[in-house]
């Protein structure tokens, strides 16, 4: 199968997730790479698009291993109002870091750390835009492709614990077992493509390029929605 582009993957992706369009559905892009993703699903459904930054919380001596994660927790409430400690939904890998020896101080060190560049990230990538509230909507969580699930399942119970009453998990390509592993965390997925011989995203992109900040708040400023699906809210 495989996909030229991101963009082509999310057009893609939007014609088996038509049956979303009135389901009042938020799109969330894991940033960078599900970005040109998402847009081209919110507009397909005409929904508004955000971001819902994830970390991963790294081994010290081993930074790919994942002893944990960390993602934007509960954002605005349905006025728009700040909730209390603006939040941050946090798992932890017990069984890593038990089997790693990993003192408390030094998973709260990486966890500072990885803190402050979800802020700056998340900072950078809305530009003053408030986040779009989930309460009582349908939370699409969008990425360019599942490689381990962790990333993907965090953010979906992050969306949840924001208040979103469904949580849908939308990406153009994952291995079963992934797919498999982050799905119990959504109440559905969208998955076009579920290829048992390859074993990285990448592979299943043409050009997979690494998105830069500019580039994705070039996206994200020109798309879509911001509120309800109404036209009457695009962002600018």
């Amino acid at each position: 199968m495989g996909y030229a582009t991101r963009k082509e993957a999310g057009r893609r992706l939007a014609r088996s997730a038509g049956h979303l369009r009135d389901a009042d559905p938020v799109v969330l892009a894991l940033p960078r790479g599900g970005i040109p993703v998402a847009r081209e699903l919110a507009a397909a459904l005409d929904a508004p698009l955000d971001v819902l930054v994830v970390r991963k919380l790294g081994v010290p001596w081993h930074p790919e291993l994942a002893m944990g994660a960390i993602a934007e927790g509960p954002g605005p409430g349905t006025a728009g109002e700040s909730t209390t400690q603006d939040a941050v939904f946090r798992v932890l890998n017990d069984d890593v870091i038990r089997r790693g020896r990993i003192a408390p101080e030094s998973v709260a060190a990486v966890e500072r750390r990885e803190l402050a560049e979800l802020a700056r990230r998340a900072d950078c990538l809305r530009a003053g835009r408030t986040r779009v509230p989930l309460e009582g909507r349908t939370a699409i969580v969008v990425d360019d492709g599942i490689a381990t699930g962790a990333t993907a399942a965090v953010a979906c119970l992050a969306a949840r614990a924001s208040g979103a009453t469904r949580v849908v998990l939308a990406v153009p390509v994952a291995s079963p077992d992934a797919l498999r592993r982050a799905g119990r965390t959504a109440d559905e997925v969208i998955c076009p493509w579920t290829p048992v011989d390859t074993d990285s995203v990448g592979a299943a992109y043409d050009d997979f390029h690494q998105l830069g900040d500019d580039e994705a708040i070039l996206l994200l400023r020109n798309t879509g929605t911001s509120g309800t699906g109404k036209s009457d809210e695009t962002i600018r």
